[in-house]
């Protein structure tokens, strides 16, 4: 069984239009381990039911009033990722980035408070497809945050980018060609870097020989291969911007 971790590093996403500030998520963990979704792509067959926040209730108070606040998804959902992520807005709201996968609509992307359900992509549309993501960041240096994943990593391998907007997500732009998790890896490779000149999101290509960094130029996507991809640490040398 993975097991989802409690603490994980913020990002800065940008999130819709709020007049009233979420309470602050301090730890996203799953829980409920369900195995009514057998698809397996992380290497077993046990997914999640829910999703626990441990949520500082009370932002700006002299003394943390903490409360924990568990969101469980129906019988036909299930949380199919290794671990939630906490990322941040720059009004310091904060948000848990997971994937959510549909028994008969496969995966899509969606962003919680604790309050439930703040935003999400369109489910892929088919049982037994998954999405793995890359991260979240101002990826073009307009000042508006986005989000970043693979959308079927073991199939079309399309890297998809999405920004916050009044309405919700609004998609920016695809590039296929691209994956970032291997079926049954019980991990998820690369994220987004920077090494001094802007963000990057870091892949493998398609084929799983070179490791690939893309940026978001004027709404496209441009990626270019910055080494062989030789196992696991050629993403960690990615990361630390060694090339």
């Amino acid at each position: 069984m993975r097991l989802a971790a409690l603490g994980l590093a913020a990002l800065l996403l940008a999130g819709p239009v709020s007049a009233t500030p979420p309470n602050v998520i301090l730890k996203a963990a799953y829980a409920e381990p369900t195995t009514r979704y057998d698809h397996g792509v992380l290497g077993d067959a046990v997914e999640w039911g829910a999703l626990v926040l441990t949520v500082d209730t009370c932002d700006g108070c002299a003394e943390r009033q903490v409360r924990r606040f568990t969101i469980r998804l129906p019988e036909n959902r299930v949380f199919e990722d290794i671990a939630p992520r906490i990322i941040h807005d720059e009004f310091a709201m904060t948000y848990a980035m997971v994937v959510e996968s549909d028994l008969a609509l496969g995966a899509r992307l969606a962003i919680y408070t604790a309050a439930g359900l703040s935003a999400a992509t369109p489910f892929i549309g088919q049982r037994n497809r998954w999405l793995a993501p890359v991260g979240a960041g101002d990826l073009d240096g307009d000042g508006i945050p986005e989000i970043a994943y693979v959308e079927k990593p073991h199939l079309s391998r399309e890297l998809k980018v999405w920004r916050f907007s009044e309405a919700g997500l609004e998609h920016v732009a695809s590039l296929g060609g691209l994956s970032n998790h291997r079926i049954g890896e019980d991990y998820i490779s690369g994220g987004i870097r920077d090494c001094g000149d802007g963000p990057e999101m870091v892949t493998a290509d398609a084929g799983w020989q070179n490791v690939m960094a893309t940026r978001l130029v004027a709404g496209r996507l441009v990626t270019r291969a910055i080494g062989a991809f030789i196992g696991k640490g050629s993403f960690a040398a990615a990361m630390g911007c060694v090339e």
